[in-house]
């Protein structure tokens, strides 16, 4: 049993296979031990019983009739040589047909049975308080055929009791012999059993709603395809309604960036011609947040295509250098930089890798903008490409005020912002850069920069040979 949610116990599956496989077991290994037991003893004490058979037939070869009277001429020596036994005490009694006794011991005379010539009787009895072992025969003798000399043979029962002992362990020992293995085996199939429900639960663990891709039904037993179907169903829906988040995202930020657009180009033309008018103010403002639903726009676009590629890993294959993307956008953010006061440079060096060119400068735009907007006027802002011991790297450094480290790791989560953070951001230029990079395998890191000024932004890559 498991304890689950709310503290209820749980029923566990593999305690119930194996509570199903081993209490049978422990029904039937006492039942095979005690058959064993049974089938075992019973030719150990008959092989006991033979040995009395002998003694009596030969009993039997010493009995002779003189005058039509049965006697037994057994000497003293003969005597001893027919009780001698390292383990029981053995006796013997012979009686001809009329009960006389002709020798032995008197006391197992009484315990006599009414044979026929010819029969053997064997029975357990007790003599001088001691149990023995009687095997009876009588044998046709005297004058008076109807009454036969009956010859008894007795033992104690200590060799018997030893073989019965050795049966029972031996039987007792086979039977633990036979259980410990078929337990084991059974731990061992009922594990490897459940293995392929494990390395289920364990695939549907790691899922994210990035990853929904099926299960593959055919590497789980028979019993558990339809369940696994039913996830997989589960994961096409999941993923049908993922996709139509991500196609909304993009649609209504690809709708909004038109209206934007003409509301930041009007309000910057009425910028132009309001002049010191009282409505300036109120311009700028309308300016600024034109700008900045804008730029939100664009960001919410970058984040539906970057969670769109995480879908689709087959986009990610462009053999691409980092210092030409870089190169390439340098028009796009120098009069941004030089209206803020900054100087913008950059030190470019091949790096190649392998990715989106559109997700990728997606990410070297919102560190550049991330720069311009919070480094400050009259700040130093350089854009770094290189190449090292295979790591492709991408760093954008200002001289700006900063971050203070405590704010470091909060500031990549989306609508995350620094306290001290100026301009119009939204905060989701980190996080889309952080989603950027894990998506091509990447991490970017946080830090200060040169003599502990300013920000410094690094993005690490596998490098890739440049394509020939």
């Amino acid at each position: 049993m498991r304890v689950g949610l709310g503290g209820a116990r749980q029923p566990s599956l593999r305690q119930a296979l194996l509570v199903g496989l081993l209490l049978p077991l422990a029904g039937l290994i006492p039942l095979s031990a005690g058959l064993i037991y049974v089938l075992a003893v019973r030719p150990a004490l008959d092989g006991l019983d033979r040995a009395l058979t002998d003694m009596a037939v030969a009993l039997s070869q010493i009995v002779e009739v003189r005058d039509g009277q049965a006697v037994l001429p057994l000497s003293e020596q003969t005597a001893r040589a027919l009780k001698a036994d390292l383990v029981d005490e053995t006796y013997f009694a012979v009686s001809d047909g009329a009960g006389r006794l002709l020798g032995g011991t008197p006391g197992l005379q009484p315990m006599a049975p009414a044979l026929r010539a010819g029969d053997w009787l064997f029975f357990d009895s007790k003599l001088d308080g001691k149990g023995v072992r009687v095997a009876a025969h009588a044998m046709p003798c005297g004058a008076s055929p109807g009454q036969p000399c009956l010859i008894l043979v007795a033992e104690t029962l200590g060799k018997r009791d030893a073989a019965e002992r050795a049966v029972l362990l031996a039987a007792l020992l086979g039977g633990l012999a036979m259980a410990l293995p078929v337990a084991l085996l059974a731990m061992v199939a009922v594990d490897r059993g459940l293995s392929p429900l494990r390395a289920a639960a364990v695939d549907v663990g790691s899922r994210t709603p990035d990853r929904l891709e099926p299960i593959d039904a055919r590497t789980v037993p028979a019993e558990l395809v339809v369940f696994v179907q039913a996830i997989n169903g589960l994961f096409a829906r999941l993923r049908e309604a993922a996709a139509a988040q991500r196609a909304f995202v993009a649609d209504a930020a690809h709708q909004l960036r038109t209206p934007l657009s003409v509301l930041r180009i009007e309000a910057a033309r009425a910028l132009e011609m309001a002049g010191q008018t009282p409505m300036r103010p109120v311009l700028q403002r309308l300016h600024a947040g034109a700008e900045r639903g804008a730029r939100l726009a664009q960001q919410l676009l970058a984040l539906a295509r970057c969670e769109g590629a995480e879908l689709d890993p087959a986009r990610l294959t462009q053999s691409l250098d980092l210092g030409r993307l870089a190169a390439e956008a340098a028009e796009r953010w120098l009069e941004p930089s030089r209206q803020a006061g900054q100087d913008l440079g950059y030190e470019l060096a091949p790096a190649w890798v392998v990715g989106d060119a559109t997700l990728l400068t997606e990410l070297l735009g919102n560190l550049t903008q991330n720069a311009i907007e919070h480094a400050g006027q009259g700040a130093r802002i350089t854009i770094h490409t290189s190449t090292k011991e295979g790591t492709a790297m991408l760093c954008v450094e200002d001289d700006g005020p900063g971050l203070a480290p405590a704010e470091r790791e909060a500031v990549w989560q989306r609508f995350r912002r620094g306290q001290g953070a100026q301009g119009t951001g939204s905060g989701l230029g980190l996080a889309i850069v952080r989603d950027i990079a894990r998506l091509h395998g990447a991490e970017p890191t946080l830090e200060a920069g040169e003599q502990g000024r300013g920000l410094r932004v690094c993005v690490r890559f596998t490098a890739r040979p440049a394509p020939n």
